[in-house]
């Protein structure tokens, strides 16, 4: 039986540019592409209709068919992870599996499960960093310790960063490099308990330069739709990190920021796996949160009375998207109006944004609460309707999502916001003495 080696295909979903298929091809031996469809991972999109299921499903398909010009396929499965690789190991005669390095609690846990069992067999198993230009230990303070703060961490990021950094891992694609085709044939959506959304459709990541180049200019402003949309082919690897980087260098500083944060908080959550659940500051567990179920489900339905919180939530829930600027100002009024856990939050915003990443996500409220590395004061408290008069003066984005909005007010504001400042400010005070 021919020698081979196996890559696992994750949050890396493209064949150019890729760090660990670019390894696995050195090796000199016929490569196994593989994607296992994890019912433990599969059990956490329960919606059937669940759109980050259909865009993963979406580019898996264009993989496939790339690999299918080469004469090869995806090898598929659906099963739990060790289950796969226990079938593999007895179907082929593997040498290694080659892959990319995930930086999750849960997945860095099921790679260490996953390296032992192979270890058991002599089968290596390699990971290399592709999703981050920087993993975690890179990047370190003069006494080994890990940053706590995006600005010193940004100027060390930057200072740090070479050419070699964003350079691409390119190999000419050949035939002769992959694996004949299969039995292990791409099961069916429906096939895997879900139905496609006709009214969407998954696209290609495009780098709109026009939109990169005025990006600093018109990024807060959700009625202009001027962000990159890129924040799902990132998450799921169908755009290299290193090209974002790449045209970042090139056309705008203040994207790259954005990218920078993204590599912060994802080393903030390998070096403190805690912080997935619990407050990165201790004591904010102390705060003695309201959580009123009824006004959770308010704010969840875009029914707070405040415009550019509902018109941001009931985007969130057509689309799967909402727009940066206004993600802060909703998530700010949950924690700080009315009160309630960050954790409801965060969780409502994993089953619904298309582009979630846990570390993104988990930072970016603790930001809002206050409870965060790096974080805003518990203090500072965004006041939606001067939000909406400085970055939705015409209420071009209220009046697509709201559109009763345009003629008269649609329902009373749920608190008033000087009454829930002077609320939030007290609980925060008596938790923090």
């Amino acid at each position: 039986m021919e020698e081979i080696v196996i890559f696992w295909f994750r949050r890396d979903l493209r064949l150019h540019d890729n760090v660990g298929l670019y390894h696995a091809i050195q090796s000199g031996k016929k490569v196994l592409p593989l994607f296992i469809f994890d019912t433990a991972i599969l059990s956490q999109f329960p919606v059937k209709d669940d759109k980050r299921v259909q865009y993963f499903y979406q580019a898996l398909e264009q993989l496939n068919a790339e690999l299918n010009t080469l004469n090869s396929q995806m090898c598929f499965f659906c099963d739990t992870v060790l289950q796969v690789f226990e079938k593999l190991t007895t179907t082929y005669s593997i040498q290694a599996v080659y892959t990319n390095e995930d930086y999750e609690p849960l997945t860095r846990q099921r790679d260490a499960t996953v390296q032992h069992f192979l270890a058991e067999k002599n089968i290596g198993f390699y990971a290399y960093k592709d999703q981050v230009i920087f993993r975690a230990d890179e990047l370190l303070k003069s006494d080994q310790t890990p940053y706590k703060v995006y600005t010193p961490y940004a100027k060390l990021w930057r200072n740090t960063l070479t050419q070699q950094h964003v350079q691409a891992w390119e190999i000419p694609l050949q035939e002769s490099y992959f694996v004949g085709k299969t039995q292990h044939n791409m099961p069916s959506l429906a096939d895997l308990g879900y139905t496609a959304d006709s009214t969407w459709q998954y696209e290609p990541p495009v780098f709109d330069r026009s939109i990169i180049q005025n990006y600093t200019a018109n990024r807060d402003y959700p009625a202009l739709d001027a962000t990159t949309h890129l924040g799902i082919a990132i998450r799921f690897g169908t755009v290299s990190i290193r090209a974002c980087v790449a045209q970042a260098l090139v056309d705008n500083d203040t994207w790259l920021s954005q990218l920078i944060w993204r590599e912060f908080f994802t080393a903030i959550l390998y070096h403190y796996p805690h912080s997935a659940r619990l407050c990165f500051k201790k004591e904010y567990e102390k705060i003695a949160w309201r959580n009123d179920e009824s006004e959770f489900e308010k704010w969840c339905k875009g029914e707070t009375g405040y415009p550019l919180v509902d018109a941001g939530m009931r985007e969130l829930n057509e689309t799967g998207y909402m727009h940066n600027r206004v993600r802060m100002v909703v998530a700010s009024f949950l924690v700080k109006h009315l009160l309630i856990d960050w954790r409801w939050g965060e969780a409502y915003f994993a089953q619904k944004l298309n582009d979630y990443d846990l570390a993104l996500n988990v930072g970016n409220w603790q930001w809002a609460a206050g409870c965060g590395c790096d974080a805003a004061p518990y203090f500072r408290i965004f006041n939606p309707t001067e939000q909406q008069k400085k970055f939705d003066k015409e209420g071009h984005y209220i009046k697509r999502w709201i559109p009763l909005e345009q003629e008269l007010p649609y329902c009373e504001p749920m608190v008033d916001h000087k009454l829930a400042r002077e609320r939030a400010l007290r609980a925060f005070k008596q938790a923090l003495k």
